[in-house]
């Protein structure tokens, strides 16, 4: 297999001359590998080194940023595997090979090398190519803090689930060029961020992400993020919302939309009824998962109403749908957008619960898993269900699928799947669902809830203090009882001590009686 590394540059010939040197000494053949080195327009223009890899090139793009840069460089590439590489790395020499190990294997991977940052001065590129083991001219290094945590704390990648995708990294990642085609370029649009957003897409085409400690990139200085981590979060969190549904934690605010929708729900309006698609698509846009969109799969663009007789158009129904929805920005009015995370499958006419579309989510969320399927009614005609599919085991299925396998049967093999009946998700039929609630009886209900919560808490609070009350004054009859016993033995022991003053023994006592009387006074203190 051939590969294509490809380099967006901006000034800094420095260290381009250094990792240009890297790529020019690799173990795997030098001439199935080709150099793209992509100028952003830099002052002066970058030249290529006396010391690089034979099949290196020079191309320019005026265009600033670096996802255009890697979009032009891509364009260019006639590899099989596209490596994305920064032009302040510089790679060890089994780097390339490591990488096109595992791209031999299967054609749906993304391999990134464990990056390592130093600060130490920078060596010659004769250095880089003379020296036996490079390590030596970088060391000390820091490893890529993020990176490892991430790899150790999930087993390798193996438990990381759809936070793998966050490995495909631009310092040093490669990925199969068909499954970049599958996912689309590097967005554009974005300044920050691009990294992140291409690995969600390159996910949802099925894509795995392999880590590969033997390939090591050291990079030459800390990165930007590294220098102003909070600037680039600040900024890039502002756009990465909006196409990465995985990032929960960015859209925290319980209604608005996203460009990119976490749950599209698909309902077939093929032969149904006009009712039964509204009660169906109203639920959905009705429950407590506001991150959704819902897709009318038809042809709509030409669906024209009759005039003359509009009651008798036997498109009657569709035309109703069509009107119903067109202007509702949650509903797309044919086909899928594609980059949802999870597809719903919905029969027309079956009505899900508020809190369904999320509770089936969590199922595949909880368990990995690829498709979960919802028995909803068995007929002559076999078995109505919904489904919940993840649209990257179902990518990932059609990739290793042979010609005639089940597309079920292999995502159950790659994923897992299961069955579960529609009672317990709350999916009714039309007939049987309650009536939708709207925002703002809902609210008032809320409120309730909320305000008799807090009257049973100062309720239950009020009768705990009632009972420390009831305890204290338990606790000071007790203390009371105490008291007149330590009164009535002070006298007694007074009388005592009068006595012994006026008796025979008051010369003899005096020294023992002073202590004496020292003694119950102390006594008498303490008690």
């Amino acid at each position: 297999m051939r590969m294509s590394v490809i380099i967006p540059a901006y000034n800094s010939q420095e260290k381009l001359d250094l990792t240009l040197a890297g790529l020019s000494e690799q173990t795997y053949p030098a001439d199935l590998v080709e150099v793209i080195v992509v100028d952003n327009g830099s002052v002066p223009p970058l030249r290529l080194p006396e010391i690089r890899h034979p099949n290196t090139r020079l191309i320019l793009c005026e265009t600033p940023g670096r996802a255009t840069a890697r979009n032009t460089g891509l364009r260019a590439a006639r590899g099989d595997v596209i490596h994305w590489l920064d032009s302040d790395v510089v790679l060890d020499r089994v780097a390339i090979e490591a990488h096109m190990r595992w791209h031999h294997l299967a054609p749906y991977l993304s391999v990134t090398s464990y990056l390592r940052f130093t600060t130490v001065p920078l060596p010659t590129p004769a250095d880089v190519v003379t020296v036996r083991e490079r390590a030596k001219l970088f060391e000390p290094t820091e490893p890529h803090a993020w990176i490892v945590k991430m790899v150790e704390s999930t087993d390798g990648l193996r438990s990381a689930a759809q936070r793998a995708f966050g490995l495909h990294v631009g310092g040093s990642t490669s990925v199969n060029a068909k499954l970049i085609e599958a996912a689309g370029p590097m967005d554009e649009n974005l300044f920050l961020g691009q990294d992140s957003e291409m690995g969600y897409r390159l996910s949802q085409a099925g894509a795995v992400f392999i880590p590969e400690p033997l390939s090591i990139g050291y990079h030459l200085g800390p990165t930007m993020r590294m220098r102003e981590s909070e600037s680039v979060n600040r900024a890039s969190h502002a756009f990465l919302p909006d196409r990465v549904p995985h990032y929960r934690w960015l859209r925290p605010h319980p209604a608005r939309q996203w460009l990119v929708p976490y749950v599209e729900v698909e309902v077939d309006t093929e032969g149904a009824t006009y009712d039964d698609v509204r009660a169906t698509v109203d639920a959905v846009l009705g429950g407590t998962l506001p991150d959704v969109s819902v897709v009318l799969p038809g042809s709509w663009d030409a669906l024209e109403p009759e005039r003359r007789a509009p009651l008798k158009d036997p498109h009657l129904d569709k035309v109703l749908i069509k009107g119903l929805y067109t202007h509702e920005p949650r509903v797309r009015l044919g086909g899928r957008a594609g980059l949802a995370p999870f597809v719903l499958r919905l029969p027309p006419g079956w009505v899900p619960g508020e809190d369904s579309v999320a509770a089936l989510v969590e199922a595949a969320m909880t368990r990995s898993i690829g498709l979960v399927s919802v028995l909803l009614a068995e007929t002559s005609d076999g078995v109505l269900a919904a489904r919940l599919e993840r649209t990257a085991a179902f990518a990932r299925a059609e990739m290793v699928a042979g010609e005639d396998e089940d597309r079920d049967e292999v995502v159950d093999q790659v994923y897992g799947s299961m069955w579960v009946d529609a009672e317990t998700y709350g999916i009714v039929p039309a007939a049987d669902a309650n009536p939708l609630v709207d925002g703002r009886t809902a609210y008032r209900v809320r409120r309730q809830t909320e305000e008799g919560g807090e009257l049973e808490r100062l309720t239950k609070e009020v009768e705990r203090l009632q009972g420390k009350v009831t305890e204290w004054r338990e606790e000071s009859k007790r203390w009371r009882a105490t008291a007149v016993q330590l009164r009535r033995e002070v006298g007694t022991l007074r009388r005592q001590v009068s006595a012994l003053k006026r008796g025979p023994l008051k010369r003899v006592a005096r020294g023992s009686l002073r202590r004496l009387q020292g003694l119950l006074g102390d006594q008498t203190q303490r008690k």
